[in-house]
């Protein structure tokens, strides 16, 4: 029988994370390679870390788990975990296994090590939030990881093509459909909030939407009714970390400050306490800064990319940010 998996000793040698009893109660939303960035920053920054991550991928692995087995998808749920494992030996080991994907001529190929793992845990506990704390202490990982529903979400999309508009269905094909993403629904309509991952964000001094895929990642957050009811009245500052190039198939196109017509748009009401954007992707300072007024927010230009020229962000730069951001608003 398989106890609490936050009782008893906790094997976790690494000494990357905030240490302990430093740092503010974050919150991070997020799914893929976006929040995987952002919690690979804030792992650093503070010691009190959740991630909120969607629950809407029906592609590769998780689409084949969730129609098989009637789970929530699991891929987003792994690369959050994976990203909050530590840069020693024991940290780097664990992320290269739970991200490892078979390769092979049958059944298995394409599916992650950690997906499988997460799913058995599901199947063993009947309770995805505990199965992810069980994951969660093996990869001694430096925060906790919770799904941002209870149920599996699709993504709808209206989509503009050559003045007509067509509805699209999935989170694959919403973020590769030709087009102008008009604006997002979720289905079911109402789905039920992980009630833990409302807990968090109460309870929460910051909250940091992206970066990542606009319109499948940082916004079905806000489609949630309980959830978008938790950001809109919770006490904590909310940050926004913008991307750093519009994503194909998604915001081609799209300037920083669009992204933030966008996020305004889907949610009217939210504000916003600061805007990280790098200084090298913004092309008209003056027009961020009046749409991030137009949320409440100020504008942080900063070097966050990565060094390399991709688009990616930098972990140690994205922290130094972050932390100095939390520092001043504390």
């Amino acid at each position: 029988m398989l106890n609490d998996p936050l009782s008893g000793p906790r094997n976790d040698p690494r000494n990357d994370a905030a240490p302990a009893g430093s740092g503010p109660k974050v919150v991070a939303l997020g799914g893929g390679h976006g929040l995987y960035a952002s919690l690979s920053a804030l792992r650093t920054v503070t010691d009190d870390l959740s991630a909120v991550v969607t629950v809407a991928d029906d592609g590769g692995s998780s689409g084949r788990l969730r129609r098989e087995l009637g789970v929530l998808p699991p891929g987003d749920l792994r690369m959050a975990l994976a990203a909050l494992c530590g840069d020693d030996e024991w940290g780097r080991t664990w992320s290269e296994v739970v991200q490892h994907r078979f390769r092979s001529e049958g059944d298995l190929h394409g599916h992650a090590v950690g997906n499988l793992l997460i799913v058995a845990l599901w199947e063993l506990l009947e309770d995805p939030v505990v199965g992810l704390e069980w994951v969660g202490r093996l990869l001694g990982a430096h925060g906790r990881v919770l799904p941002m529903a209870s149920v599996p979400l699709d993504i709808q999309a209206e989509v503009e093509l050559d003045g007509a508009v067509t509805t699209v269905r999935g989170q694959v094909a919403c973020a590769l459909t030709p087009g102008r993403v008009r604006s997002i629904s979720l289905l079911p309509p109402d789905p039920p909030a992980c009630p833990q991952a409302i807990e968090a964000i109460e309870a929460a001094d910051w909250v940091v939407f992206g970066p990542g895929s606009w319109f499948t990642s940082v916004l079905p957050h806000l489609k949630v009714p309980e959830l978008a009811r938790a950001l809109h009245e919770s006490g904590a500052r909310r940050l926004l970390i913008l991307n750093l190039a519009p994503q194909a198939g998604e915001t081609d196109g799209f300037s920083p400050e669009r992204h933030l017509e966008v996020l305004r748009e889907h949610a009217p009401a939210l504000l916003l306490d600061a805007v990280v954007a790098d200084r090298a992707v913004v092309g008209d300072a003056r027009a961020l800064e009046k749409a991030a007024g137009a949320m409440g927010a100020r504008v942080v230009l900063a070097d966050v990319a990565a060094s390399d020229g991709s688009a990616r962000h930098d972990g140690p730069r994205l922290a130094a940010v972050l932390a100095e951001i939390f520092r001043v608003k504390r």
